[in-house]
């Protein structure tokens, strides 16, 4: 769910709760209605909590010469790209732990939104497309 769904919803679900809480509060129970202020609040906190790392990524991508890793968590943005003939791709600490691509004296942990599983996948890739860009040459114009 995006989070302008997201919120969309939880506007939907606070004049629901409201509009049930005014009601009770009418026929004389004066708790409900702080208990509901109190319950929105829990669940819109939740909600920006979640709404802040829902956007979270990797990107990997191999352009003519440049591998660029970027990892978007929450508002943070870290970038670093390598050189192909330079790069190493090894897991951290085995075949189902996080996947290290180092060179040139930076080094980036990626995978973390792969399966386990896959990750040993995703380093094979990896090392494929490594060798292949090391054998692409810039074309003379």
């Amino acid at each position: 769910m995006a989070p302008q769904q997201l919120f969309g919803l939880f506007g939907g679900l606070c004049v629901l709760s409201m509009s049930i809480a005014s009601f009770f509060w009418a026929q004389g129970a004066k708790l409900v209605m702080p208990f509901a202020w109190l319950e929105m609040v829990a669940v819109g906190v939740a909600l920006l909590i979640y709404a802040r790392h829902a956007a979270d990524q990797e990107l990997i991508a191999l352009n003519r010469g440049t591998l660029m890793v970027q990892h978007t968590s929450g508002n943070s943005i870290e970038t670093v790209e390598f050189v192909p003939e330079w790069v190493i791709v090894e897991p951290v600490t085995g075949g189902k732990s996080l996947i290290e691509l180092s060179g040139q004296g930076q080094r980036v942990e990626v995978g973390r939104f792969v399966r386990p599983e896959l990750r040993q996948q995703l380093a094979n890739e990896l090392r494929r497309a490594v060798r292949v860009a090391r054998g692409w040459q810039p074309c003379a114009s």
